[in-house]
């Protein structure tokens, strides 16, 4: 009986033996399969490229001034020569107020000074007679003095009565309201016939050539972006036109809440075809043009801080931290980490690791 307990125990540990020896066989095969596993891979060439340096951000259009006309004067309105959307010309007749009292008010001052003038010319007349004979001592002084005192007074007279007759001639003029600038009407507030008060706004122009744009840099960018500096943009509405403007006047101060500095340029839009209120993608140039390396950005890993494009050499797959600059369209700048003409990892990245085998494909 012992001596078949005995056998049994060999044949129990010749057993797991032959498992192990079967089990470290099937791990070398997979080992020897993993290493000979290859990745398929598309790749594309790092190229170079003559970019201009340039920060891109997102802005708005706004109407280079908005105006709020009002009536200087009260009176009811006669005319109303526009409506929204018309254009204005600097100068051009937009309403007008009844004159009828004004006018009638300038006919009165006009009188008042005719007499005043005539008041003052007898004055005048009187005065060198008294003169003349006050030199040969036939009058005393207090009638020489009665009449210098009345020529003042006719004199005053008559300034007054030319200053009320130049205040009535200006009320006058302001019935007819002009346009301040060139531009659009944007809001009609007033209609005709309607009662207006001095200080009552009656219509709202906009400018719109040139356009004023609004963006904001991160505060790494503030020391890029200076007035002068060229910028390009795009709207939604227009996909298929691209717009030129300058850099007008930097912020002096950073947003406390975003950390951004907001950027006002000017946008020429002699068409009208850009609209104020649009919002649009900005292309500040920083710099003059200069050649970089550029790769595709479907080639960019991201892990955090960090990217990682893949490079093949020979059949293996090697990672490259780089440095990256701006976009430019389907094309982003490498700063460091890449070299011209090196086969870059387009498609298929995903799935690598440094140094494994892979089949490319163009």
């Amino acid at each position: 009986m012992k001596t078949r307990g005995f056998t049994l125990k060999i044949c129990a540990l010749a057993c797991v033996f032959i498992s192990l020896i079967f089990i470290v066989s099937c791990n070398k095969k997979t080992e020897k399969q993993a290493a000979e596993r290859r990745i398929n891979v598309t790749v594309q060439p790092a190229g170079r490229q003559q970019l201009r340096p340039m920060i891109e951000a997102v802005g708005t259009l706004a109407s280079f001034e908005e105006v709020l006309v009002s009536s200087e004067i009260e009176g009811i309105i006669k005319e109303l020569k526009v409506s929204e959307g018309s254009l204005a010309s600097k100068g051009m007749l937009l309403a007008a107020l009844d004159d009828t009292d004004y006018a009638l008010d300038a006919v009165r001052a006009e009188a008042a000074l005719k007499q005043a003038k005539a008041a003052l010319e007898n004055t005048k007349v009187e005065f060198g007679r008294k003169r003349a004979l006050f030199e040969e001592q036939l009058v005393p002084r207090q009638q020489m003095d009665d009449v210098a005192t009345r020529l003042n007074i006719a004199e005053a007279e008559a300034d007054r009565a030319k200053a009320s007759l130049d205040m009535a001639r200006h009320k006058l003029s302001k019935t007819k309201i002009l346009s301040p600038i060139a531009g659009a009407v944007k809001e009609k507030r007033s209609s005709r016939g309607d009662f207006v008060r001095n200080g009552s706004p009656m219509l709202v122009l906009i400018q719109a050539n040139p356009l004023k744009l609004y963006f904001s840099v991160s505060e790494k960018d503030v020391s890029k972006i200076k007035a002068g500096q060229d910028i390009s943009l795009k709207v939604d509405a227009l996909p298929d036109k691209e717009f030129a403007g300058k850099v007008a006047s930097v912020f002096p101060s950073l947003d406390d809440r975003t950390r951004t500095l907001q950027i006002e340029a000017h946008i020429p839009n002699p068409s009208g075809m850009l609209k104020p209120g649009l919002f649009a993608k900005v292309t500040a140039f920083t710099g003059a043009p200069k050649e970089t390396v550029v790769v595709p950005a479907t080639a960019l890993l991201y892990e955090g801080d960090s990217v990682t494009v893949y490079v093949v050499e020979g059949e293996q797959a090697r990672a490259r931290k780089v440095k990256t600059g701006a976009k430019h369209g389907d094309f982003v700048e490498i700063v460091e980490g890449v070299k011209e003409a090196e086969q870059v990892v387009v498609v298929g990245q995903q799935n690598l690791a440094e140094g494994i085998k892979v089949n490319v494909s163009r």
